[in-house]
């Protein structure tokens, strides 16, 4: 009994440190959050085009337009709630209201991580403990989904850009661009309905062999769930557009469909292929990614400015504040 009592005090001693370091990381990410937060606003506030003056005035003269991308708010990250439900059904069957809590526990942690590598360690540590492993896999597998919708329509906006502004297509740098355009679209469809095989191959390596059990899940996936997710993929970029394209319009970028569509695609494309540092790091790329080719269009670049960082404080910076309620509950272990 006294043995037992001794080993008692003794796990008591050690959890004590642990849980202390825990909340001490929590409050760092809170703290982070809201620095990088108030950073953000900051540095928007010095842009004309993002001043509180010139939201009222966009608000004022195109409210229903500016209120179509805050309704469109919880319908993106809802989308992606759904695709992380659908994945982690290989994993562990999650309800759709916990999925969209990891989703947002994901986003909070991302805004202050490298690459948003947060967003792994905020949806794997809403899972019981025993499928955090295979979740970085399900994990990878939607990101990877995300991205080919992001370079399958960006692929079509650089052919736009490339043959309206730069070269004609009856060119060889014309035809060397198209075909490695499709080359790359090929490449990731080809890649994200042959991982099974390279999975196995993989197993087969030695040095590479004690790596594989942390994305085999990946292999699992059947190509009509493959197709799902593209699909979901595909709808959650919709949105994404629509909200860029509403907060566009609202701020006085006059463009046609088409051409609303190409500049946002472009934009995303580039904005995906640059690894962010922190969220500070993250606004910078798409800012000026969206004020080169709509300054193509001869479009202002300040008012571009102003739709662009304002899809960042909406999309990003609001959904990171709310996900703070989420984080602060995770636990690093579960208790039997």
């Amino acid at each position: 009994m006294n043995h037992k009592a001794q080993n008692y005090k003794q796990t008591a001693s050690l959890r004590l440190p642990v849980r202390l370091l825990v909340w001490g990381g929590k409050l760092a990410v809170l703290c982070l959050t809201l620095y990088y937060l108030r950073q953000a606003l900051l540095d928007a506030e010095n842009q004309t085009a993002f001043s509180w003056a010139r939201w009222q005035q966009v608000w004022a003269n195109s409210g229903w337009v500016a209120a179509l991308a805050v309704v469109l708010l919880p319908v993106n990250w809802g989308v992606e709630a759904l695709k992380w439900q659908f994945l982690s059904e290989k994993i562990e069957k999650i309800s759709f209201l916990k999925a969209y809590r990891a989703v947002l526990a994901g986003l909070t942690l991302g805004f202050v991580t490298p690459n948003r590598v947060g967003d792994y360690a905020g949806r794997i540590l809403t899972m019981h403990q025993k499928n955090r492993v295979d979740a970085i896999g399900a994990i990878l597998l939607g990101r990877l989904c995300q991205l080919f919708a992001t370079v399958l329509v960006g692929s079509a906006a650089l052919a736009y850009f490339f043959y309206s502004y730069y070269i004609p297509l009856a060119t060889p740098v014309g035809i060397s661009v198209a075909f490695g355009l499709l080359l790359l679209n090929g490449w990731m469809l080809a890649l994200l309905f042959s991982f099974h095989w390279a999975i196995a191959v993989l197993e087969k390596v030695p040095v590479l062999k004690r790596w594989v059990h942390y994305f085999a899940v990946i292999g699992e996936y059947t190509p009509e769930e493959l197709n799902r997710m593209i699909l979901l993929s595909g709808l959650r970029y919709a949105v994404f557009m629509a909200q860029f394209i509403a907060l566009l319009w609202a701020f006085g970028v006059d463009l046609s469909l088409d051409q609303y569509v190409w500049g946002v695609a472009g934009t995303f494309l580039l904005k995906s292929m640059v690894p962010s540092i922190n969220a500070l790091a993250d606004i910078g790329m798409r800012e000026l990614s969206a004020m080169h080719f709509f300054g193509l269009m001869g479009q202002d670049p300040l008012l571009v400015l102003g739709a662009s960082l304002s899809l960042w404080a909406l999309n990003i910076a609001l959904p990171s504040v709310v996900g703070l309620l989420f984080v602060l509950p995770l636990k690093l272990t579960r208790t039997r």
